[in-house]
């Protein structure tokens, strides 16, 4: 039985595994414990994949809705119509007619972006929009503010550290964000026994938390202030770099007189956060050899979450922390991206949505006004989407009305490996391969920006052969391209390329398709390294992390300094409501994630459902629930302004009193997979708004969590078999 090596391509910790193979199929996934990085560590969810993988709801070939009914096709039936369809709308509408939708599966592949771009680019369309909106692009806005591109994201430097403050994040169960991290717990470990601290601020006792060991509870919403309040005390205790801020900072004196409004504790009401707490943990990461704050999607998708990430930022530079070893380190990729995006255009477009006039944040416009795009009459108006990689109806704020725009659209296509709600709902499904029948190189994290705890780079070839007719993303662009009669990118030269190595990999291989080895050994060589074959097995170490090579060469502003002040940030936060924003809410509702579950993705595979969890719950604060009347396991109605939702309520002393938590990811009732459906699972985004007076202009995000909502007991409070979720 041959076993193989390759890694996990589910997040980005991107474990090296091992893979047993017997007649063509998967018998056994393991950690790889000879990995240079990632050292025999994996997760139960990267450990069963291959049957989520082999569902037996697997698409294997092209579906064409006919009515209310699915029907296979032929791959060559299926381009031709797509692109007969696609260029009769261009032609009657305009390019801009057509856009595209980039989930989170896309980002965990290299050639897949780049060929979608690359897609997008022959048709001539500038409406791209992507699943970071939901979750990180208000990383994207700060970074393309302060440091003059959006993808230089400082990450803290975990080997080193002595005080990491993790707030509003839970790599235990979530990994770590923007940064590839194996084992978290062996990290805070680490650095807990090399005699530093680590210290988790979050409304939820987390999985994090207790193996931290500190805790700080924070209000939901209130994370700005907190920050506020930081800097502000961070001041008063001298804890500011002055060297360092004036060699390589711009507009100290701005955020000085900001961070004089905010003492510790004018926000105490606010954060929940006492003033006596605040300044002890202000001491705590002013005394440390090396301090790093840091944070993930509970801040990033709060009402505030751009100015929240800004303010973090600042403090960790003018404290002296970035670039620092032990602080915050920007890590160096194969190339220099940043020096190339920005000097080549790419992601710092300036155009404009149609409606909101939302500038877009590293190319996507924000998916909160994706639904008016589409359903609101006039020039621009979206009449065909492509959804490649992602599920917006269940990860995308108010998924009914999504739903009823996707509704009216001329064309849906979706590129996916299995019939997701989203899929569900289009006109044709287009069937993929999996991460384990494809070769690849890690994503764009750690290959072009050295996002790693531990640098190294790896190739991995396809484990399996795709079953039926599913084919790579790289591929099924090019054959769309071709149909619609128009070169990738615009570009005859590329396609010129794309179209010899095909040719070659015909006469040479006896393959169809993009010959993906080929063009990812190509990126190697270009990027200065040995080619895709060299790099294939556990893993080869690239030089160290060391800090002190970012400031003052690396920056891409106009000043060449990092930009403390932004005009459009400073404004922002002198418009702060605090009474506005934390005013009739008794109650705020974050969202949880699950060990088994990963955002909308592995509620398809029976195992990962076990244990009573083939659902998802309103968790709550025993004492919330008595004063509600509400009873464990009975069903509670959960509202907002604008929806509600009906869910089993469970009882959870981890939560702050006042917070409720659910799950995301849920209500699979509309998809084509037959486990997923039987799950009695809910929406939560449903009880989120979308549209322009509700998307962030500073970073095109929606408000997923820190919701005020009211909980209480269902008419009929019993779970009933047949129960939907939907009140």
């Amino acid at each position: 039985m041959p076993t193989q090596t390759t890694f996990c391509r589910i997040c980005e910790s991107l474990c090296g595994l091992e893979v047993d193979v017997d007649a063509g199929r998967v018998t056994d996934i393991r950690p790889d414990r000879t990995h240079v990085a990632t050292g025999g560590f994996a997760c139960k969810k990267g450990l069963r994949q291959h049957a989520l993988y082999g569902s037996p709801d697997r698409l294997t070939r092209p579906m064409r809705r006919t009515g209310a009914q699915w029907e296979p096709v032929e791959w060559d039936h299926a381009y031709t119509d797509i692109g007969a369809r696609l260029n009769a709308i261009i032609d009657k509408h305009g390019s801009d007619a057509v856009a595209m939708y980039i989930g989170t599966a896309a980002g965990f592949s290299v050639l897949h972006p780049v060929f979608a771009q690359a897609f997008m680019g022959a048709i001539g369309s500038r409406n791209n929009y992507a699943s970071a909106t939901q979750d990180c692009a208000n990383k994207f806005a700060v970074a393309e503010h302060m440091y003059g591109f959006p993808f230089i994201q400082p990450f803290p430097d975990l080997p080193r550290t002595q005080c990491l403050i993790i707030v509003g994040a839970n790599p235990m169960v979530s990994k770590w964000s923007f940064l590839q991290v194996p084992n978290p717990r062996k990290h805070i470990n680490a650095i807990k026994a090399q005699g530093g601290r680590v210290i988790v601020v979050d409304p939820r006792h987390t999985e994090t938390a207790k193996a931290a060991g500190e805790h700080l509870f924070i209000r939901p919403g209130s994370d700005v202030y907190f920050y506020l309040s930081f800097l502000h005390e961070l001041i008063r205790q001298n804890g500011t770099d002055d060297a360092v801020i004036a060699q390589h900072g711009a507009g100290w004196e701005a955020i000085k007189r900001i961070a004089d409004e905010w003492p510790a504790h004018s926000t105490e009401a606010l954060t929940g956060v006492t003033a006596a707490d605040l300044k002890d943990l202000v001491a705590t990461y002013i005394a440390a050899e090396g301090a790093a704050l840091y944070c993930s999607t509970g801040v990033n998708m709060g009402a505030h979450g751009t100015l929240a990430f800004w303010l973090q930022e600042v403090i960790n530079f003018v404290s002296g922390n970035l670039d620092r070893a032990g602080g915050t380190l920007v890590g160096r990729g194969l190339i220099d991206f940043a020096a190339f995006g920005k000097k080549n255009g790419l992601l710092v477009s300036n155009d404009r949505s149609r409606i909101g006039g939302f500038r877009k944040t590293n190319d996507a416009f924000p998916g909160g006004i994706l639904a008016d795009e589409i359903l609101t009459p006039g020039k621009g108006r979206i009449r065909a989407l492509i959804v490649t990689g992602g599920n917006p109806l269940l990860t995308m704020a108010d998924g009914d009305k999504l739903a009823r725009a996707f509704a009216d659209l001329d064309l849906l296509v979706t590129l996916d490996i299995l019939p997701t709600e989203t899929a569900s709902a289009g006109h044709y499904m287009l069937p993929c391969t999996t991460p384990l029948e494809r070769p690849d190189l890690p994503f764009i994290f750690p290959l072009m920006l050295g996002m790693q705890t531990q640098p190294y780079l790896q190739a991995t070839d396809a484990i399996l052969s795709p079953p039926g007719q599913a084919r790579d993303e790289a591929t099924i662009y090019t054959e769309l391209a071709r149909a619609c009669g128009r070169p990738l990118f615009g570009s005859r030269l590329f396609q010129g390329l794309v179209n010899l190595s095909q040719r070659l990999n015909r006469i040479i291989r006896g393959e169809r398709g993009v010959p993906q080895r080929f063009w990812l050994s190509l990126l190697l060589r270009l990027c200065g390294q040995r080619g895709f074959a060299h790099h294939l097995g556990h893993g080869r170490l690239r030089a160290p992390n060391t800090g002190g090579d970012f400031l003052g060469n690396r920056i891409h502003t106009t000043s060449g300094k990092v930009e403390l002040a932004p005009p459009a940030l400073l404004e922002a936060v002198k418009g702060l409501n605090p009474t506005a924003d934390l005013q009739n809410a008794s109650l705020r509702l974050i969202t949880k994630r699950e060990v088994a579950t990963h955002n909308s993705f592995g509620h398809n595979e029976p195992q990962f459902l076990r244990n009573d969890f083939d659902r998802n719950y309103v968790y709550m604060h025993p004492e919330d629930a008595e004063q509600r009347q509400l009873v464990e396991d009975a069903l509670a109605d959960v509202c907002t302004e604008h929806a509600s939702i009906r869910l089993p309520v469970r009882f959870s002393n981890d939560l702050l009193p006042g917070v409720v938590a659910v799950p995301h990811g849920w209500g699979h009732q509309a998809s084509g997979q037959k486990v997923a459906r039987a799950s009695a699972g809910v929406n939560v985004n449903l009880l989120a708004r979308s549209g322009a007076a509700h998307v962030d202009p500073l970073s095109g995000m929606s408000t997923l969590t820190g919701l005020p909502v009211t909980v209480k007991p269902a008419p009929d409070g019993r779970v009933a078999a047949n129960w939907s979720g939907i009140p």
